[in-house]
């Protein structure tokens, strides 16, 4: 089996560094040649986690998104949601025939509202059958080193989902399996949203106490919105919802919330602080996915019309110029 990785931020190079450390040789799609080439001479990503190494002989790397999708039956995606489609964008429609994805995307298509494996379906026919995720929880950092983390895989077929999580599992890293491919997908657009307000509290300077709650609320709706979506979704009225405690719904909300390395809520933390989303942006250098996400959630939900109060109001902050303290007083109202 020949892997492609897309991507060449921090997820994609931390799941780079994983096969390889399985002796997996990878392709590896990198827009940047100066990147590929230092690499090449250094082993390393010069921009994003510069503490993993790389066994270089194991590494094919490509500016050409085009010929790493051709060389290889599996390929990860691991590039910001925004960026998806201009990424996509001249590919033949034939280019996906009889691959294996695999998405690390943890976003929407801002300019569609889709979920990645929609996107495929319209633009290339893309089959759910060969589409699979890969989520966390799961930060780069640790990755790199090397401590101990939890990767779930999900896709229609379990034990072809099970086949490709055993090339991913490593003496640092665990894998799971579920097949809730779009239950988890949506799980990991709204932890975003939700950390980027757990941010904002910190700026706004709440403590850890109003914070565990304000966690656990997040937590409620996002089962809400998750059963909303899933009755949407099924025909059978008695099929069973998922474990929304397991690791890949409660666990990435958790970290994405605390973690001092989450950049939606270090992006929040800047805006409970006073800083305008443009500045933060800026400031930030890096995408974080829960500020688009809160306006397409928003769209989506016309659909779904699951009751998501809190991700309104992050929304509202972040879109409509809402004051943060006025909006968490707003919030405050709604926990429990």
């Amino acid at each position: 089996m020949q892997t492609g990785i897309v991507g060449s931020g921090s997820w994609a190079t931390a799941l780079a560094k994983i096969l390889t450390d399985n002796q997996h040789p990878i392709r590896w799609w990198i827009r940047n040649e100066k990147t590929i080439s230092v690499i090449q001479h250094r082993k390393h990503n010069p921009h994003y986690l510069s503490n993993a190494y790389f066994n270089t002989h194991l590494l094919q790397m490509s500016a050409s998104i085009e010929a790493v999708i051709q060389a290889c039956d599996v390929i990860v995606v691991a590039i910001p949601s925004a960026f998806v489609s201009e990424a996509f964008a001249h590919l033949p429609a034939e280019a996906l025939r009889g691959k294996k994805i695999i998405s690390a995307i943890k976003g929407i298509l801002p300019e569609s509202n889709d979920l990645f494996h929609a996107y495929l379906f319209k633009k290339f026919q893309f089959p759910m059958a060969d589409y699979y995720t890969l989520l966390g929880p799961c930060h780069a950092e640790e990755v790199a080193a090397e401590k101990l983390s939890y990767l779930t895989f999900s896709g229609i077929d379990i034990s072809a989902t099970q086949q490709l999580a055993g090339y991913f599992k490593t003496e640092y890293i665990n894998t799971e399996v579920n097949n809730d491919v779009i239950g988890v997908q949506y799980a990991a657009v709204l932890k975003n949203i939700y950390a980027l307000g757990a941010g904002i509290a910190h700026g706004l300077e709440y403590g850890d106490n109003f914070l565990s709650v304000y966690i656990a609320n997040c937590a409620y709706e996002m089962s809400r919105f998750l059963q909303a979506v899933s009755a949407h979704q099924m025909s059978d009225s008695n099929t069973n919802l998922p474990n929304y405690a397991a690791s890949v719904y409660l666990g990435d909300l958790l970290v994405t919330c605390y973690s001092l390395y989450s950049r939606n809520r270090t992006f929040g933390n800047m805006i409970g602080k006073g800083y305008s989303v443009k500045v933060a942006q800026l400031e930030l250098n890096m995408v974080a996915e829960g500020y688009n996400a809160a306006k397409c959630i928003m769209q989506i939900n016309q659909q779904y019309h699951a009751a998501i109060p809190i991700v309104s109001i992050i929304y509202a902050i972040l879109w409509e110029g809402l004051p943060p303290e006025d909006g968490f007083k707003n919030i405050e109202s709604y926990l429990v």
